[in-house]
């Protein structure tokens, strides 16, 4: 048995004539890696998609609080304020009040700027903006002078950031699972708790800019040549190795408002909602794809292969096994890109003798020394399972 303070999922996915995450320019995302350039998929491109995901496994499913990424949040808390019955001028004024006292921004920074907006996309909790909207609704109902009620709302914020800061998911399951980092002096930052790594093709990019026109219906049927527009759009193909880590003791502690050390001696009811949230993830790993232009490359794919370790070791990815790209002329690509981790697993183990606890899943005939191969569904258990018992056998 193994205290399996960390699960790491590698997958290969599939994915052809996609354009998944562009860059500035609108050219598909490229990684310089060993001896070949690759394309790449950010990793905050996979943790949005796996964030907003609407399905059977999706998070907002959790029946767990979540929260809202964006720079106008000020205005959401207006509109909250105003639909508790607190007037627009008095509620334009606790808006204020909030920001002077650095809710959202530093105080300092506000200068000449809309109370309403934020200079950056601040990710909020629906507890924390419910919260805050209770408060400020009781403080106007007592305050209805300007200066009175932004004084009030200071010396709330004052007094009570600490509660704030313990409100149990106050912050979202988002802030959770990937972590927050604000710059207010009130709000507290979160440390993630799941790690995720850019994917990249295991071989050199394969790319093609594909040219394409918009015909013109009227002019068709008028008998005329020509089209309303002539454009082109970067097109790649590959096969994506992809990493992330979930870290047990900072999800437990995240969940439940404990304090990390303590995580090894909660007990398996306060460890459920970790367990489920890891069994939610895992589905969204490895069914949820980037939606990038959906309508016309249809971007859906699942994983052909995931292997899920659970340990109490530092993690470390596998991402070694392709410093040198796959050749891509080759009968069975995925087979050989399931070999080299295999191969590089054995290699970790032999100089490190970590003791990990190893399951997979895959569609094509592979095997991995030493793991059991399961279906998605019961991969997802064994998670779960290794999650709330807080042991795993090896």
């Amino acid at each position: 048995m193994t205290l399996p303070r960390f699960l790491q999922i590698h997958t290969l996915h599939n994915y052809p004539a996609a354009l998944l995450n562009r860059d500035d320019a609108g050219l598909a995302k490229r990684l310089p890696y060993g001896d070949a350039i690759r394309t790449r998929i950010s990793s905050q491109c996979l943790k949005r998609h796996w964030r907003v995901a609407d399905d059977a496994f999706a998070l907002k499913n959790l029946d767990v609080p979540m929260a809202v990424r964006s720079r106008e949040t000020p205005r959401l808390i207006k509109e909250r304020l105003m639909e508790a019955g607190v007037a627009e001028p008095l509620a334009q004024i606790a808006v204020e009040g909030l920001r002077a006292a650095g809710l959202l921004d530093k105080a300092k920074d506000l200068k000449g700027k809309d109370a309403l907006e934020t200079g950056q996309a601040v990710l909020l909790g629906y507890a924390e903006i419910e919260y805050l909207v209770q408060r400020c609704a009781a403080l106007a109902g007592e305050h209805n002078e300007e200066k009175e009620l932004k004084a009030a709302i200071a010396a709330f914020l004052k007094e009570e950031k600490k509660n704030i800061e313990a409100l149990r998911l106050g912050s979202g399951l988002e802030s959770a699972l990937f972590g927050r980092m604000v710059t207010s002096d009130v709000l507290a930052s979160r440390d993630a708790a799941v790690y995720v790594a850019h994917a990249f093709t295991v071989h050199e990019a394969q790319v093609e800019n594909d040219y394409f026109t918009v015909v013109d219906d009227l002019l068709r049927e008028a008998g005329e040549a020509g089209s309303a527009g002539i454009f082109d759009t970067e097109l790649a193909s590959g096969l994506y190795y992809g990493y992330l880590v979930v870290d047990v003791p900072q999800l437990v502690a995240n969940l439940e408002g404990v304090h990390i050390k303590d995580w090894a001696r909660i007990d398996a009811e306060q460890r459920a909602l970790a367990g489920r949230v890891v069994q939610s993830l895992l589905h969204l790993v490895a069914t949820v794809s980037p939606g990038a232009k959906r309508g016309s490359t249809a971007p859906f794919e699942w994983a052909k292969f995931m292997l899920v370790e659970a340990g109490d070791w530092q993690p470390r990815s596998l991402a070694g096994a392709f410093q040198n790209a796959l050749a891509l002329r080759q009968p069975a690509l995925r087979q050989a890109a399931v070999e080299r981790l295999t191969d590089e697993m054995a290699r970790m183990d032999a100089a490190y003798g970590a003791p990990l606890a190893r399951r997979y899943l895959a569609v094509d005939d592979v095997t991995v020394p030493g793991a059991q191969r399961l279906p998605l569904q019961a991969l997802a258990e064994w998670a779960q399972a290794a999650v709330v018992q807080a042991r795993v056998e090896v």
